[in-house]
């Protein structure tokens, strides 16, 4: 990515200059060249210290219960799902787009709501027929 910002949406936008970005070998099967070349990709992004996120995106990001984040709030994202190291941080990009993203929109407040009468009364009356059931299994009065 040849740009000078990550665009999350057309009015946010994360500078590069926030961005970290480590190039490290990657794990797993891949023959020799995995013993050689450094395509993994570790992106981290301060959540906490960024100035370009808005207070609530921010609030509502590091509230999340993400392993991927660290105690000082900062977001590591390791890409090594590709061969080369340029599909690898386009990867990374792209998946903290996504991470950032789903805190842009609030999460519906919550109604209460009570239990209606009749599903109240139909409660009760299967309560009444499971004891009803039961009762008539004990053997009181059964003459043999």
């Amino acid at each position: 990515m040849g740009s000078d910002a990550l665009e999350i949406t057309p009015a946010l936008a994360i500078p590069e200059t926030e961005l970290v970005e480590r190039f490290v070998r990657a794990s797993g099967a891949g023959g020799q060249n995995v013993n050689k070349v450094s395509t993994a990709v570790e992106l981290r992004f301060d959540l906490a210290g960024s100035p370009s996120l808005p207070e609530p995106v921010r609030e509502r990001l590091l509230a999340k219960r993400d392993r991927r984040i660290t105690d000082e709030g900062v977001l590591v994202i390791d890409a090594q799902r590709f061969r080369t190291q340029d599909r690898n941080r386009q990867d990374a990009r792209e998946r903290l787009a996504a991470f950032i993203a789903t805190g842009l929109t609030a999460p519906k407040k919550r109604i209460a709501t009570k239990p209606s009468r009749a599903a109240k009364a139909r409660r009760l009356d299967a309560k009444r027929g499971r004891g009803e059931i039961k009762r008539g299994r004990s053997n009181k009065g059964v003459i043999d």
